[in-house]
């Protein structure tokens, strides 16, 4: 496990983003849009309204429906085995926030493999070498902070078990949120970090959320002064007049792709294929970019204000290792913080 810049992504020009406050563990199941004859289910981590706004978008330049299924990854993963247990997967494509459900899914036959068109187009670090899922936007995860209670904000993991932030700091559930479980794996994989690091955040008692958007939202009441959180929704809290402002760790940032990929179970395999397409064509992460996402694709800008990920140091796992190390890395989670 190395620490170092992502070299390829910093030569698309991509730029770190930032998107709405909402929560990502309320699920809810909704036709997004139902105006074609054909419908496709898609099971997702996204905000509610951005996947809303991505399916109307969809179905407007093909014709065809979209059901959605929202949930934190965690109650995602959940439903899919209770649905596989008792018969076939009720989705036909699965739009969530971490690599290593994905590994697990490819390597239980649960997924197609598909390669997207325009894939010539796309960070080829964000493309299934396998061709069996692909990711959608680059987020990475900060420190936010809250700007009207920390006058010296911290800009290192390494700063928030100083015990000055003792009480002071919350951060999402990793048995809930995708994100929040990759980068507890990457902590613990990070040989600059590891489990002294985690075993120091303990210590400092940090009020553990149930997903980012609670994070977020508690940082900008100032009901804690200081969370860890994905970008995407500092940067939307701060455009809505929140005092709320993020660092990116000088130790290391790390980021998941919100992958997409297609269920062998599907019926609709075709029209599964197209909406994998759209999430990462021009159009599709345009609509990212607007959506204050940080894109797969470096010909549809960045979203305003965001610096260059060149400037940024980035957590580059090996992502066999985070797969095979992930669900220990929860319970090790569990155990020391709980």
């Amino acid at each position: 496990m190395s620490v170092a810049a992502f070299g390829t992504l910093a030569a698309f020009g991509l730029a770190a983003c930032s998107e709405p406050a909402a929560s990502d563990t309320d699920a809810s199941a909704s036709p997004s849009a139902s105006g074609g004859a054909q419908t496709i289910t898609v099971y997702t981590s996204e905000p509610q309204a951005k996947i809303d706004e991505i399916a109307a978008a969809f179905t407007e330049e093909t014709g065809i429906g979209v059901e959605v299924f929202r949930a934190g990854t965690g109650d995602l993963t959940a439903r899919i085995e209770a649905e596989r247990t008792t018969g076939e997967i009720g989705a036909d494509v699965l739009l969530a926030a971490d690599a290593p459900t994905f590994e697990g899914y490819k390597s239980e036959g649960l997924l197609q493999r598909y390669t997207p068109a325009e894939s010539d187009a796309l960070n080829p670090d964000v493309v299934d070498p396998d061709g069996y899922y692909v990711g959608t936007r680059i987020i990475p995860t900060v420190i936010a902070y809250n700007t009207t209670a920390v006058d010296a904000p911290p800009t290192s993991w390494k700063d928030l078990i100083d015990p000055a932030y003792l009480g002071r700091v919350t951060l999402p559930n990793p048995n809930v949120s995708g994100a929040a479980a990759f980068n507890t794996a990457v902590w613990l994989n990070t040989p600059e970090l590891g489990e002294q690091w985690l075993a120091g955040l303990a210590a400092n008692e940090p009020v553990v959320a149930e997903s980012n958007g609670p994070v977020g939202q508690a940082v900008a009441a100032g009901t804690q002064p200081v969370g860890i959180v994905v970008d995407y929704l500092v940067r939307e809290l701060a455009a809505k007049g929140s005092p709320i402002a993020l660092s990116y760790p000088t130790d290391g940032v790390p980021y998941v792709t919100q992958p997409a990929g297609i269920f062998t179970d599907s019926d609709n395999a075709v029209a599964a294929q197209q909406f994998v397409d759209f999430l990462v064509s021009k159009k599709g992460q345009e609509i990212a970019v607007a959506q204050r996402y940080l894109p797969v694709r470096g010909d549809v800008g960045t979203p305003e204000g965001a610096p260059a990920l060149s400037e940024l140091t980035l957590l580059t796992p090996d992502l066999q290792k985070i797969t095979e190390t992930q669900d220990e890395a929860v319970r090790k989670f569990d155990d020391l913080i709980g």
